[in-house]
């Protein structure tokens, strides 16, 4: 008798635990996935804002050689006593 009811304590702790360990399974794979989903909206953020410094920077470099351009018709106009419209055009 006292081996019957040893065994059925056996089993039911082995059931319990294959449980436990069931449940353990598909939290650690909804964590996995929801880590991957962060990664993923994380990686798309740097890369907008990667993009988007990309884009800023390119727009000062246009600004920067469009004043550069000015200042040389302007310095141009005065060395050689003309408009700055006509040394921009030379």
């Amino acid at each position: 008798m006292r081996k019957i009811v040893f065994a059925a304590a056996i089993a039911a702790g082995a059931l319990s635990l294959a449980a436990c360990s069931e449940k353990t399974e598909d939290a650690a794979a909804e964590t996995t996935d929801s880590a991957m989903a962060d990664a993923s909206a994380n990686a798309q953020a740097a890369g907008d804002a990667v993009s988007d410094a990309a884009t800023d920077a390119g727009a000062a470099v246009e600004g920067a050689a469009a004043g550069a351009e000015d200042a040389r018709a302007e310095a141009e106009a005065d060395v050689q006593d003309e408009s700055k419209e006509e040394a921009a055009a030379d």
